[in-house]
Order: structure tokens, then sequence, then C-alpha cells
């Protein structure tokens, strides 16, 4: 079987010798048997990352697990999923008791919800999980096997969207591994990044390089004109963009569409790291956000070996917004992770646990401030909600600390 690299350069040359970023980025991550999410378990090193699917007209369909190369919340401790289980629960006292998950991963994040829920006295009637992969589908299953079998046989899993959706979309990181387009921009003109063989290398990753290089040329009309709007609606001008490099969230903005009209009534939360886009787009923020993982240890060249490592970026959630919203949905919230955690809960239930075992306690209150540190994942992910069909009073999770302001987009 061809491995990623060799896929990669046959892809260039059916391009005509230049590879679209987010063409590549798909590759890299997805491409059957030899992609970053679609490799084999034992063709990897730690515990698994979890197969996204096939790259369709809407992105990428499922879990971003980051097991041993990125820590993921669920992961953390089962104390996240309880906290989520106090918005979810809110909701379903005014509208369907139904969960779609999208980036399911190894399926912790499900079954500590049922749990929760359960605990909470309103299990959900039933949890469904979009996974194309049959292997990943099957690990899923064995961590369900591990609560309660009234519980886990509420799960179910789909082969694609459905045509109306009526409950709560999940999805926690997820947008971050959809690909995206690069561009750069300069003294008024917006080229777009892409990917090219090189000749200067004998074979692969010769040196320890790549056998991969960037090359830039002019953007075509829409592109251009989307990324000279993104600019300005960050308030400034790309007219004062000196090789300012950054994304475009081409593949989330057709996600959350999609996902976004088929809801018909129900809420769509999204746990994600990123910023509104006055910050996102920043003047200052000129190298982007592009980042790969492996290994828990992370670099910006995406080029080294692909199909090796993750490959993330940031989410501009004004762009999110404004995309879902113009389906008709309304914006219930936006605050960082650690006030939602909080506000739904998150250290009443750390308080909550019984301290005998000193050992487990500790790990958990270990757990609880990696969750909420402004130095770790608590000011860097942000939580966003939008509903449709349900009361629009403030979600628990936003009750303080909702920053739905700062997505405007300046003008």
């Amino acid at each position: 079987m061809p491995n990623c690299q060799t896929r990669i350069t046959h892809a260039i040359d059916q391009a005509g010798g230049w590879l679209r970023f987010d063409h590549f980025m798909a590759l890299a991550l997805y491409a059957p048997g030899v992609g970053y999410y679609e490799r084999r378990d034992d063709q990897r090193t730690g515990e698994s990352p979890s197969p996204m699917g096939p790259v369709g007209p809407i992105g990428p369909i499922g879990p971003p697990s980051r097991g041993g190369d990125f820590i993921t919340a669920p992961a953390l401790t089962p104390l996240f999923a309880g906290a989520l289980s106090a918005q979810l629960t809110q909701w379903f006292e005014c509208g369907p008791a139904k969960v779609l998950e999208f980036g399911a991963g190894t399926g912790q994040l499900a079954a500590d919800l049922l749990v929760a829920c359960a605990q909470a006295g309103r299990t959900p009637d039933t949890y469904e999980i979009i996974e194309l992969s049959s292997a990943m589908r099957e690990r899923q299953r064995a961590t369900l096997a591990r609560i309660p079998a009234e519980l886990a046989n509420r799960v179910r899993w789909l082969d694609h969207l459905p045509e109306q959706i009526n409950g709560v979309v999940l999805a926690n990181e997820l947008l971050d591994a959809l690909p995206v387009r690069l561009f750069v921009a300069d003294r008024g003109s917006v080229y777009e990044r892409g990917v090219v063989s090189s000749d200067l290398l004998a074979g692969p990753n010769a040196a320890g390089q790549t056998p991969f290089v960037w090359s830039d040329r002019a953007a075509d009309p829409a592109f251009a004109q989307a990324v000279t709007q993104a600019i300005e609606e960050a308030g400034w001008s790309i007219a004062d963009a000196r090789s300012y490099l950054s994304e475009w969230p081409e593949q989330a903005i057709g996600w959350a569409a999609s996902v976004a009209e088929r809801i018909q009534h129900g809420a769509l939360l999204l746990i994600d790291y990123g910023f509104p886009r006055s910050e996102f787009y920043h003047p200052a923020r000129h190298t982007g956000t592009l980042m790969c993982h492996a290994q828990h240890r992370s670099h910006p060249d995406p080029l080294i070996e692909p199909g090796q490592r993750d490959i993330t970026a940031h989410v501009d959630f004004s762009a999110i917004a404004a995309t879902v919203m113009g389906s008709g949905m309304h914006c219930a919230g936006y605050t960082s992770q650690a006030r939602f955690l909080l506000n739904c809960g998150l250290l009443d239930r750390l308080s909550a646990l019984p301290p005998a075992a000193i050992r487990e306690h500790s790990a958990q209150i270990a757990a609880v401030q990696l969750l909420l540190s402004e130095a770790e994942m608590g000011e860097l992910f942000k939580v966003i909600a939008f509903t449709r069909g349900m009361p629009e009073t403030i979600p628990l999770g936003f009750g303080q600390g909702d920053r739905s302001m700062s997505l405007e987009r300046r003008s």
C-alpha cells in the first residue's frame, strides 16, 4: 500500500503540480489507510487517534480524539461530562431529549454523558454518533460496554447526516481538525499558499527533511474577496498587510451550514480552541494558528512527515456564528471553557467526590485545574451554543461571563 507521502505526491501531479493546502491537509489526516486519523492502531504510538472518515462536500465527519499525541477534556476526567450534562438536561426539559455527537473518539464522552444524565434523572432517549469507520465503532462499543446496558443500548451509529435533526448536536474538538485553506496577504494583494513537490531532494525525507515545499500563487477572486472582507471585519485594512499568513475555514463553515440547516428543534453545542474574528485576524497574529502535534510535542510545519502527526488550526468563532445564525438559529451564548464549566457546577461536582481515596481525589483536582486554568485549557478553549425552537432564555452554561458581543464583526 502506498504511504501518505506517495498519495500526496500523486495528488500534486494530478492537480498539475500545485495542490491547495486544504487538499494536502485532508490527505495527511484522512487518506484511507495512511492518513493520521485513518491508520491502523498498530501503525501508531500510544493510544490511537480516532479516524475522521472521508472528506465530503461538508468536510470530514467523525471524531478527532488525540490519544497519545494530544489530551482531550473527556480523557482527563468524567467531571467534564458531568458538568456538560447539566447543560444538556436543562435543554431536555424544553426540547427533544436526544443527542447527536460528532467527534465521539473512543466513546468516552458519550459513556460519561449517559451516566451523568442518568444520575441527574434525565437520560437522553437516544444518543446517536456519526461514525464512518467500522474499527472506531467497535472501539466505541467497547467503551460503552463498560456502562449499564440500559444506557449503552440507547446508542446507535449513523452513516450520514439525517435530513432533519431534533435534539442536541454536540461536537467537542471537531472544528479544529477540519482542513483549512491558507492565504498570504501582502500590500493589498491576496495569494493562496499551496504545496508542490521539491526538486531539491533526492528521496523521501532526505536528511530528515520533507519532499514538499510551499508555493504561493494569486488567489482566485472569490477567495481573495473572502479574505479581504475577513481582514476588514477584524478592524484593519489588507492594504496594510505585509506577508500576513493565516487560515480560511472553508470546510468548517460548510460543516456548520450543513448541520445548522438540518436542526429543526434543539441546540448546537461546540467546544474547541479559537478566537472571535477580531482576535483571529489581528495584525499581530501574522503567522496564523496552524500547528502539528505528535507525542505531546508541537511544531508549526505540516510538511514534515505528513500522516504521522495531527494538524490543527484554531477556530474563527465569528465565522461559525455568522454561518449558523444565517440559517435562522439563535446564538444562545459564547464563553470560555472555564466559565462554562463553572456555570455548570464543575466545582460542586469536584467537592462532592469522596475524599477517602486520596490518590484518585488528587488526580481529579489536577484534571479540573487543567480544564479551568487560563494558562491551559480554561481560556484557550471556548464554548458556543445555538438554539432553534427553544426558549430564548440564557442557558445554564452562559449565565455568567457571556462574550457573544465579541463575535460581532467590525466594519
